[in-house]
């Protein structure tokens, strides 16, 4: 099996608005993601999900030759950052694709599909 990143890119932000919906929309992409969730358990596809905070909760750590700089914010200067994701275990791509149009329509958002790289031979 195969590990894959489900990942969730959104607003800046994470409120309602932000995303174009209602405060009752998004309650139920929020029930419709967690009865995903369940549904990856029961089936041995989960390894690990969650929801991030917004943006504005990162801090950026860079530490070359020793001198360690800290910044507030996200790294990247962009419109969409990284909202939430999944890690899941597909026998194939093809099987993780499935799983990612379901979390889409459950969460209401585009998802990027990535597999994780092979572990080195030891």
């Amino acid at each position: 099996m195969t590990q894959y990143l489900l990942s969730v890119h959104g607003p800046a932000q994470d409120t309602p608005e932000d995303w174009g919906f209602t405060e009752e929309e998004m309650q139920k992409a929020y029930a419709d993601t967690e009865a995903l969730n369940a549904e990856m358990q029961k089936v041995g596809a989960w390894v690990f999900g969650g929801g991030l905070q917004p943006v504005s909760s990162a801090t950026v750590v860079s530490n070359t030759d020793g001198d360690v700089k800290m910044t507030d914010g996200p790294y990247a200067e962009t419109k969409e950052y990284l909202g939430g994701f999944w890690i899941i275990e597909a026998k194939d791509l093809d099987v993780a694709l499935e799983w990612a149009a379901r979390a889409s329509a459950a969460c209401r958002a585009a998802i990027e599909v990535r597999p994780f790289q092979d572990e080195p031979a030891q």
